[in-house]
C-alpha cells in the first residue's frame, strides 16, 4: 500500500507518525532525530532540561540554554523536521516558545493549557502552532478565540485520548468511563467542528490522534475513522536512541498490566505511571517534603503538594527508580524488547500495510 504522508501546514513528513514529547529528558535530540530520519516527527520536550541544582537560582535561564542545546544537538543529527513540545503550566513557558522559534523550529506542539495567545507569540506563519486537545469542545474554544482575535487556524490539532500516558485532560470520574471518551468517539465530533474552519479558511487542519496507539493495526483505524496521523510515546521509551538508562526502560518491559495506574499530580492533572516503589511508598506516607524556590509549573501549589514532581521525575531519568516516578501509556505492559527506532517503524509500517 501506498502510506500516507502527513502534512502540517508547511512541513511534510513521509510517515504519519509524530513521536509524543515526554518530560523530564526522556524525549530529548537523540530520541527526536532518530524518529525524524525515520520519516517520522521527532520531537523535543521542553520540560525539565535545566540542571536542577543550578536552576534553583537562576531558573529561566537554564532552562532556556538547556532548550538551546538541545535545540543545536537535534539540527546536527537531522535535517528534517522536528517538533517542541510545551506545556501551558510551565511559569517560563513564553521564553521558552520564542526562544525555540528563534532558533528555527518549525512545529510548536502546547498542551496542559489553552493556547489562546499563542498565535500573538507566534506571529510568523511558517511556523507551524499545533494545540493538543482532549475533546470537540475545548477545540471549539481554541479555534473560535483565534479565528476571532488573530484571523488564524491551528495548523494541525492533536487529540489525545484517555489512554495517553502522564499529564491527561481528563477528570478521575471520566477515566473511569474509558469507552465513552475512547478516540473512536471523539474523534468523529473533533472532525466536525474542524471542518467548518477548514471550509472558511479553505485549508485542511489535519488531526493527530495519540493515547493509546501501539501498533501499525491502531494507525490504520486512526486513518481510516479520518485521522491524518498518529501521536506515539509510549513505544518509544524501549528504544535504543532513546536517552533514559536501561533500568528505566527495564521497567517498561517489567511492568504488568495491574502495574499501570492513574495518579494525583502536584499539577492538578490525573496522570497515568507505573506503580513503582516510589508511588508505593507515597501511598504509606501520604506525603514528602517539598522546597520549591523557583515554582517552574503555575499550576502546581508547592505549599501543599504532596511531592516534587519535577523532581520525582528526574530521579527516574538519572536512575533513581525508587525515589522517581515513571509515566507511561496504558500499553506499556506490552512491550517486551528493545529494539532501534528504524526496526520499530519498520514494524509499524508492516502492520499498516497488512492491516
Amino acid at each position: 500500500m501506498t502510506i500516507p504522508e502527513l502534512k502540517i501546514g508547511t512541513v511534510t513528513a513521509a510517515i504519519p507518525i509524530v513521536q509524543g514529547g515526554m518530560g523530564v529528558r526522556v524525549s530529548l535530540s537523540s530520541l527526536a532525530a532518530a524518529v525524524t530520519n525515520a520519516g517520522g516527527i521527532g520531537t523535543l520536550s521542553s520540560i525539565g532540561l535545566g540542571d536542577f541544582v543550578d536552576s534553583l537560582t537562576e531558573y529561566e535561564r537554564i532552562s532556556r540554554e538547556a532548550l538551546e542545546y538541545e535545540i543545536e544537538q537535534v539540527k546536527k543529527k537531522t535535517s528534517g523536521p522536528v517538533a517542541i513540545n510545551f506545556m501551558g503550566v510551565l511559569s517560563n513557558v513564553n521564553d521558552l516558545i520564542k526562544t525555540a522559534v528563534d532558533r528555527g523550529i518549525q512545529i510548536i506542539v502546547f498542551g496542559a493549557g489553552l493556547p489562546s495567545s499563542l498565535p500573538e507569540l507566534v506571529p510568523d506563519p511558517s511556523v507551524n502552532l499545533v494545540p493538543i486537545v482532549s475533546s470537540a469542545r475545548v477545540a471549539e474554544l481554541i479555534l473560535r478565540v483565534w479565528d476571532k482575535r488573530f484571523k488564524r487556524t491551528p495548523d494541525a490539532v492533536i487529540l489525545e485520548g484517555p489512554l495517553a500516558g502522564g499529564h491527561l485532560g481528563f477528570s478521575r470520574e471520566q477515566l473511569e468511563r474509558l469507552d465513552e471518551f475512547s478516540l473512536e468517539r471523539l474523534l468523529p465530533g473533533l472532525l466536525e467542528v474542524l471542518k467548518k474552519y477548514e471550509d472558511a479558511y479553505g485549508r485542511k487542519i489535519p488531526v493527530i490522534t495519540g493515547g493509546g496507539i501501539y501498533d501499525g493495526r491502531d494507525i490504520a483505524r486512526m486513518l481510516k475513522l479520518g485521522a491524518s496521523g498518529v501521536q506515539m510515546a509510549t513505544r518509544f521509551v524501549c528504544t535504543v536512541e532513546c536517552d533514559v538508562v536501561d533500568s528505566f526502560k527495564q521497567a517498561y518491559l517489567d511492568a504488568k498490566e495491574e502495574d499501570i495506574v492513574i495518579i494525583e499530580s502536584p499539577v492538578g492533572m490525573p496522570g497515568r505511571a507505573l506503580r513503582n516503589e516510589f508511588i508505593k511508598d507515597l501511598e504509606l506516607r501520604g506525603k514528602f517534603p517539598v522546597q520549591c524556590p523557583y515554582r517552574c509549573l503555575t499550576a502546581c501549589k508547592a505549599d501543599h503538594a504532596n511531592y516534587c514532581i519535577a523532581k520525582v521525575l528526574l530521579n527516574s531519568y538519572l536512575g533513581d527508580l525508587k525515589n522517581g516516578l515513571i509515566f507511561c501509556g496504558q500499553n506499556a505492559h506490552r512491550i517486551d524488547k528493545i529494539v532501534t527506532v528504524k526496526e520499530l517503524f519498520t514494524e509499524l509500517i508492516a502492520g499498516l500495510a497488512a492491516a
